[in-house]
């Protein structure tokens, strides 16, 4: 039985609960645009920032449902592990390790997400963008609960999964700001 750290623990339930109630939210405006094509979403910001505009895209229903639909489920069962990691709750490596491989799966996808996101839909949606910030700091506290005791390679990517992260986030930031450079530039 492996018992996450304290630290780990409030990670998993703070990101899940961040990408979840993002997930939530995405759903809900989904649901208000099927009903009322006229709808304006509530993150629609300008050309730049348009939840509505990427909700209508293609991708956006990439298995024929809404894509938040799977992050509701996805993001209930690391809430609710992160719940019980919080309590103390010990569990099998092979929870924490599936855990884990559903983080990558995750960030494979938003990968996938943000290059639709950037090249082919040219806006950004902020409710996705939290997912994009929930998911590598998931990827970072499960590395840590699952493979922090192991030796070898698994023993280094638990070393440098800050490093990872750190290194996803700054080229997402630089893939955006190159981007929609001309619109960074016009705030100022």
């Amino acid at each position: 039985m492996i018992t996450a750290s304290s630290k780990s623990a409030w990670l998993v339930l703070l990101a899940g609960l961040a990408g979840w109630l993002a997930s939530c939210t995405l759903t809900y405006e989904r649901f208000k645009l099927f009903v009322n094509p006229a709808y304006k979403a509530s993150c629609s910001i300008n050309s730049v920032l348009s939840c509505g505009s990427v909700m209508k895209a293609e991708q956006a229903a990439v298995f024929g449902f809404p894509n938040p639909l799977i992050g509701i489920v996805a993001f209930s069962v690391v809430v609710t592990l992160g719940v019980l990691a919080v309590l103390g709750v010990g569990f099998p490596r092979w929870i924490w390790i599936a855990l884990w491989g559903g983080t990558v799966l995750g960030i494979a996808g938003i990968c996938w997400l943000i290059f639709q996101s950037l090249y082919r839909i040219n806006a950004l949606c902020p409710y996705c963008m939290v997912v994009w910030v929930a998911t590598p700091l998931l990827f970072a506290a499960t590395t840590k609960i699952a493979f922090g005791s192991s030796r070898g390679v698994l023993r280094v990517l638990c070393e440098w999964r800050w490093t990872l992260v750190a290194v996803f986030y700054a080229a997402v930031v630089v893939l955006v700001f190159l981007n929609f450079q001309d619109y960074w530039t016009s705030l100022f």
